[in-house]
């Protein structure tokens, strides 16, 4: 709904463009965004009270599809699923980017303090909980430090760089989103990959599957949180 009201889509693919982003925030949505930050810490709790601490769902997901740290990092596994492996990975802490050098929040990683170890269901859910926990005070920085001014620079050219090759790599809500680009110096790419987390995060579902029961393994899936769109690419 917050989107919609922003730029009248669900899903933003245009609004966002080289140089800033398609238009201002339209009226009233900065009081709506207030207003959220505000509400969504209580809905957090109402969500802890139904699951994080149900000791049905603590029974189904504690000890079930541990990832340990190294087997992790062998498959690629980055975002969420890595840091409740206990490996406290965030692109936005280690290479720094856009305005996160500005804005404080705290990196969640995996516990033992469940009844279960690092690495499991449940830690993969629990890590996701406490980053809606850092996301909102986030929002709540952004809200503060939003600077007055242009939202879209005026110029905004097309990139031709020199010949050679890039990475360049980002978080997002499900791990390292990363993008390798080889130029031959023109105005178009010789070639483009796209490294999608989803992709590499579920490539580890048959170590984690290994001995598990089918009712674990639909718990297993669902703790990668995995994107079909971004699998099927």
């Amino acid at each position: 709904v917050m989107l919609e009201m922003l730029c009248g889509e669900r899903l933003s693919f245009s609004y966002i463009r080289i140089g800033g982003v398609d238009g201002d925030t339209t009226h009233g949505f900065m009081d709506k965004l207030g207003e959220f930050v505000e509400l969504f810490p209580k809905k957090i709790r109402e969500y802890n009270r139904l699951l994080t601490d149900n000791f049905i769902f603590r029974k189904r997901t504690a000890g079930v599809g541990v990832l340990r740290p190294d087997v992790a990092i062998a498959y690629g596994v980055t975002g969420p699923c890595l840091r409740a492996s206990g490996v406290r990975q965030d692109v936005r802490r280690d290479e720094p980017y856009s305005v996160y050098p500005k804005l404080e929040f705290d990196i969640p990683v995996g516990t033992a303090d469940h009844g279960g170890p690092i690495g499991d269901a449940w830690n993969r859910y629990n890590v996701r909980m406490k980053e809606l926990e850092e996301s909102t005070k986030i929002l709540r920085q952004c809200i503060d430090q939003m600077p007055a001014g242009p939202v879209l620079a005026e110029k905004v050219g097309r990139v031709k760089p020199p010949k050679g090759e890039a990475y360049t790599r980002s978080e997002n809500a499900r791990g390292e989103l990363g993008f390798y680009i080889v130029s031959d110096g023109s105005m178009q790419p010789a070639r483009v990959k796209v490294r999608s987390p989803s992709f590499s995060n579920i490539s580890v579902l048959p170590e984690l599957a290994k001995g598990a029961m089918v009712a674990d393994v639909v718990a297993i899936i669902g703790s990668l949180d995995i994107v079909l769109g971004e699998i099927d690419r």
